[in-house]
């Protein structure tokens, strides 16, 4: 079969095509062949090295296909069943065959297409996990950062759903402002704009956020602190797509009274079981309608390395894929 291998860590054009023999089944694991793989930002830190992993290695950590192949000790009757899953230990995604525990396959409901299935998979717990540990007050003001991308798209229509008075998306560029409106955003603000800050002020009527969830971080996140409504705004990082975390010095906090959270944090804190819930909620929530996966570009398996340089390059909307 063929995979997707690193053998050192550096720029997108480390991962490389090659040849593999097909994977042994394990007890309590289960063999998928891979019709689609999800690519994320993650993917992308541990190929350059910010958080090595043992070499060599496959990348990729959520595949969807059929099941090919079940240990001997497990039920025989999820052979040719459709799935989603995670990968074992994080990495092997990146493949035309995935080995995967069998704890963590989740069926892809009737009318759910497998694209959109991968979409909401990870990013949808992630996102069902960051609003349950923010507890959004029902007509607060959330400011979403990263507006527009697998986990912001769905927070934005997360926010929404958990009562939020009004969601502002911030993002770059009118393609993403755009798409942040259609999900259902109220404002949507170009983060690259000097006064953008003032702009979620004006929106706010001088206030500013109730509640920021920052994914950029960097100078980005710094002014997202800075939109915060002073005295009893939550900032909630949640991640670092800019290359680096926001930066905050304890007198700035003192000075503005804001109260700073980690709910990606508490989310993969959570024990397996109640993840497995927020996966199965997002799955549901998409089966019936309510969630929507953005699907941004779609790459064959051996353009992987292209398909890393667009993330990084911020160049992408939504869910980016793999196709074996």
């Amino acid at each position: 079969m063929r995979i997707i291998q690193i053998h050192q860590f550096g720029s997108p054009e480390v991962l490389k095509v090659e040849e593999k023999e097909e994977p042994q089944v394990g007890p309590n694991q289960v063999v998928i062949d891979v019709q689609v793989a999800g690519v994320c930002f993650g993917d992308t830190i541990i190929r350059s090295g910010k958080y090595p992993l043992p070499l060599p290695l496959v990348p990729g950590l959520e595949v969807a296909g059929r099941v090919s192949g079940v240990g001997s000790d497990g039920d025989q009757s999820l052979v040719g069943k459709l799935v989603v899953a995670r990968t074992k230990n994080n990495t092997g995604g990146y493949a035309e065959q995935a080995v995967v525990d069998a704890t963590d396959i989740f069926h892809i409901p009737t009318g759910l297409s497998i694209e959109q299935a991968v979409g909401v998979f990870l990013s949808g717990q992630t996102a069902v996990g960051l609003i349950k540990a923010v507890n959004i007050t029902p007509g607060e003001v959330v400011l979403i950062t990263a507006a527009a991308g697998s986990l912001g798209s769905q927070l934005v229509q997360q926010a929404r759903a958990a009562g939020a008075g009004t969601v502002i998306g911030a993002a770059h560029g009118k393609k993403k402002l755009d798409l942040i409106t259609q999900l259902g955003a109220d404002v949507a603000i170009d983060y690259s704009e000097d006064d953008w800050v003032e702009q979620v002020r004006k929106a706010t009527d001088g206030k500013g956020a109730d509640l920021v969830l920052d994914g950029v971080g960097g100078s980005i996140g710094h002014q997202a602190f800075e939109a915060t409504a002073k005295g009893s705004g939550r900032l909630g990082v949640y991640g670092f797509s800019s290359g680096a975390w926001t930066q905050i010095e304890t007198r700035e906090l003192a000075a503005r009274g804001i109260t700073v959270i980690a709910p990606l944090t508490i989310a993969f804190a959570k024990p397996p079981h109640e993840a497995r819930v927020d996966a199965e909620i997002a799955l549901a929530e998409a089966e019936a309608g309510r969630l929507t996966a953005v699907i941004g570009q779609t790459y064959p398996l051996e353009r992987a390395a292209e398909a890393h340089a667009a993330i990084e390059a911020r160049q992408t909307t939504g869910k980016v894929l793999l196709i074996p």
